[in-house]
């Protein structure tokens, strides 16, 4: 669509032809070398304001429902840009190459029927050429001119040189985005690896929220990000929490609550997909210090009944979130519910090995305790009819069901202790745990597995560097009579006393015993450990024979 322009001279010279054609021949190398869209998009506009000798020029990108995402303006002064306001969304003239991509010339555009006038403090205007991008077959935005310089208007000269110019620029705005989506796929790539990485190491679920959270803010250049989890069963009801919150606004935001309904994020939650906002308006995320600006909310499900959302949203006045960051914003989400799920699965997985715990500790005091109990019974009502016909018996019988009573209570008590024990604040295995491990890897080398005895409460009063040394002395002597003593069994016996803060290790063998030889290598390791902590090592060879190590340190330095 154009109008007749009237044949009037400029005051001054213009560029003709064929130096108009050289300065647009170098305006398209120049704008085929840059690969940063905003600068891109910013050398379009200002090549094409040059060009036609345009005193006001714009690019305005079209958005989702025919509308303006981002108007870029050359020729205003930032202070005037700021008192005329809000940038045009795409009505009157503007929107009118949006309804109809066609080059538009005007010789005074208040006239056409379109024309709806301009804000407060804007500048008169009234020669008009209107051209569009696209970008292969899709229309990217337009550009617009204003106020040719002279007395004259735009004329057919102009349209062909900004058509020629705006298919450079389709050319260079399709490279830039290319570029930009590929640095960001890299970047993605590299921040789903970190987080992936964190997942596998059992980091907190808090920390790996926060980590994904930060992520998809820096990959989709947001300036708010928000995970809202559910805090009840209901799905469709279930108001949302702010689990982690970062970014502009963020502090007022972390731990506040919000209704599911009414909100972007919520929207998001109760109907399991995604929503992109160019404002979001009124579905704002509460009370955030911050103008509209685009958001965008993307499902994060919590499990097959409840599911949360990963927010995020820019400033006013800035670009709205294309398919390709919504894209990569999914990817995140995805991250943050698998790291849920195995949050999930590791506590059903802790419930159920302390289930199992119970269950194990359940059988040895009925399969052990109980029984010795019971035979113990058993003994002394048998002793009631020796105490006065045969005291000596009787006396013998009784000193032994004390024994195993003793024996027994050694055994319950050191179930006590083993669960009073916690894994999780010594971060791993315990002693208690560990010590069996030693005894099954020496079995294989001695070729019977040893008896191993425990009494005391060695998780909670052994320091971790000291069990450390403890597991090496039992290897070392176990190791020596698997090589040495030709034995055909073995004892190991490790005693706490809190009471006495002692620590006792005794190693027992029925082989050749030690009786003359020389302490080197193995046994001078094990000697030197326990005087590291202040203790002492003996070995001997007991009258029965076989050979009998007692390695003793206290628990603390006194």
């Amino acid at each position: 669509m154009s109008a007749q322009e009237p044949h009037v001279a400029p005051p001054w010279p213009r560029l003709d032809v064929p130096d108009r054609v050289q300065a647009l021949l170098s305006t398209v190398m120049d704008l085929g070398r840059g690969l940063e869209l905003p600068q891109v998009l910013k050398q379009i506009v200002e090549a094409a304001v040059t060009l036609t000798d345009a005193e006001y020029g714009a690019l305005g990108v079209v958005g989702d429902g025919q509308q303006l995402s981002q108007f870029l303006p050359v020729g205003m002064a930032d202070d005037l840009v700021a008192r005329i306001g809000r940038a045009p969304c795409g009505r009157g003239i503007l929107g009118e190459l949006i309804r109809h991509p066609v080059p538009l010339r005007l010789a005074d555009l208040t006239r056409h029927p379109g024309s709806h006038g301009f804000p407060d403090h804007h500048p008169p205007m009234r020669t008009f050429l209107g051209v569009p991008v696209r970008v292969r077959e899709e229309v990217f935005g337009n550009l617009y001119l204003t106020e040719k310089r002279g007395a004259g208007g735009f004329d057919a000269e102009d349209e062909a040189i900004v058509t020629t110019l705006s298919i450079a620029a389709g050319i260079a705005i399709d490279n830039a985005r290319l570029y930009d989506e590929s640095r960001r796929r890299e970047h993605s790539l590299e921040a789903l690896g970190e987080i992936t990485r964190t997942l596998l190491a059992g980091t907190h679920t808090g920390r790996v929220l926060s980590l994904i959270a930060r992520k998809a803010m820096e990959v989709a250049d947001a300036d708010l990000v928000a995970v809202l989890l559910p805090t009840a069963s209901c799905a469709d009801e279930a108001p949302l929490t702010v689990e982690v919150a970062l970014g502009e606004g963020a502090p007022g935001l972390q731990g506040r609550s919000f209704p599911a309904h009414g909100s972007l994020a919520g929207l998001a939650a109760r109907t399991g997909t995604t929503v992109v906002s160019p404002d979001a308006g009124d579905s704002r995320l509460g009370e955030v210090r911050e103008a509209h600006g685009p958001a965008v909310a993307v499902p994060l499900p919590v499990d097959a009944a409840r599911c949360g959302a990963l927010r995020l949203s820019r400033s006013a006045g800035r670009p709205g979130f294309d398919d390709s960051e919504v894209r990569l914003i999914s990817r995140f989400a995805d991250q943050a519910a698998i790291a849920l799920e195995l949050a999930q699965r590791r506590a059903e997985g802790e419930e159920l090995a302390v289930l199992h715990d119970r269950d194990r500790i359940a059988r040895d005091l009925h399969d052990v305790a109980i029984q010795r109990l019971f035979a113990t019974g058993m003994t002394l009502q048998s002793t009631t009819g020796m105490i006065i016909d045969a005291p000596a018996k009787a006396a013998e019988r009784v000193e032994r069901a004390v024994d195993d009573l003793d024996g027994t209570v050694q055994i319950i008590r050191s179930t006590i202790f083993e669960l009073r024990s916690s894994d999780a604040v010594r971060g791993g295995a315990g002693l208690r745990r560990r010590l069996p491990e030693v005894t099954r890897i020496a079995a294989q080398a001695l070729g019977f597995p040893p008896a191993l005895r425990i009494d005391g409460p060695i998780d909670s009063c052994v320091p971790e560097e000291l069990a450390d040394h403890v597991l090496a002395v039992v290897a070392e002597a176990l190791s020596n009579t698997a090589r040495h003593a030709r034995a055909s069994q073995a004892d190991v016996d490790l005693t706490v006393r809190e009471t006495q803060n002692r620590l006792t290790l005794t190693v027992t063998d029925d082989g050749v015993g030690v009786a003359g030889a020389h302490h080197t290598g193995g046994l001078l390791n094990m000697r030197s450990r326990a005087e590291e902590h202040g203790g002492a090592m003996t070995a001997e060879s007991p009258l029965a024979g076989g050979t009998r190590i007692v390695w003793h340190v206290p628990l603390t330095a006194s």
